[in-house]
Order: structure tokens, then C-alpha cells, then sequence
């Protein structure tokens, strides 16, 4: 993934347990990927998720 993440805006699910800190973040807004971090340490490297494949995965949680 090349796209530039300095700026990105990083949010949680309002599900995750906000104490914890264990979970996922994903950015929004960046053409035609997700990309997805570990909360518990951002320094870790970025999964670029295809966008069409993050709306399938989120799709199935939703059923």
C-alpha cells in the first residue's frame, strides 16, 4: 500500500471494548482500500484490505 496514512483518521467499531485497547482500527476515505492497524500498537504495519473485500467482510458480520 503507498497511500499516504500520516493525516488518516483511525476509528474503532463502537462494539470493541473501549478499556482493553485490543482491537482493530481502520481508516476511512482512502480510495479503493480499508486499511486496518493493530490499537495496540500502531507502529506495527498497515493491512491494506480492498475496499470491496472489507464491505463483503463487514456484509457477513452484519447477517
Amino acid at each position: 500500500m503507498r497511500a499516504d496514512l500520516t493525516n488518516a483518521a483511525w476509528r474503532k467499531s463502537s462494539h470493541s471494548d473501549n478499556g482493553s485497547n485490543a482491537c482493530l482500527e481502520v481508516a476511512d476515505g482512502i480510495a479503493g482500500v480499508v486499511p486496518v492497524r493493530d490499537s495496540k500498537d500502531t507502529r506495527l504495519p498497515v493491512i491494506p484490505v480492498p475496499a470491496h473485500a472489507w464491505a463483503t467482510f463487514i456484509d457477513h458480520l452484519k447477517s
